[in-house]
């Protein structure tokens, strides 16, 4: 048995506040598996390019185990479509991301750590598509997901 406990975590919160990208992983798969089980930590100044899951389509989930996250989907305009705050003290837990949808998570605390399940196996070729609606650049990226944290979060 695997376990997911307080120690993992902060070993995976160091290493994430020690990462330039700000934000480091824990796999429980290997690639190839037909499920994709992690722990992903991410700091507050960590960029996650929007992006989604297609050609394949896969299926995405998110769950908050510490801190809160900001996930968001998107129109293919770059626009806002839907919205959650994921806390592990609730009321929402985790969100799932249907395929071919653009999404992104921000953390909303200095540190947060989400359990994700996506489908495998994984081929880096194929995994994920970038938007073209949002900047490449983390700096950027930051800024701009910042701003819509802003308007749709008391902070």
């Amino acid at each position: 048995m695997r376990t997911i406990d307080h120690a993992l975590m902060d070993r995976l919160v160091a290493q994430a506040a020690a990462d330039p990208r700000r934000r480091a992983i824990h796999r429980f798969h290997e690639h190839e598996e037909p499920v994709q089980r992690m722990l992903n930590a991410l700091c507050d100044d960590s960029y996650v390019q929007p992006h989604r899951h297609a050609n394949p389509d896969k299926v995405e989930l998110f769950s908050a185990l510490a801190g809160r996250l900001l996930v968001l989907t998107f129109h293919d305009d770059g626009s806002v479509k839907d919205h959650q705050v994921l806390d592990p003290r609730g009321p929402v837990l985790g969100a799932e991301i249907p395929p071919r949808t653009w999404h992104a998570i921000l953390a909303l605390d200095p540190v947060s750590v989400a359990l994700e399940i996506i489908q495998g196996p994984f081929d880096a070729a194929t995994h994920k598509q970038f938007a073209g609606f949002a900047p490449e650049d983390p700096v950027a990226g930051l800024a701009w997901m910042r701003a819509h944290r802003d308007r749709l979060t008391s902070g």
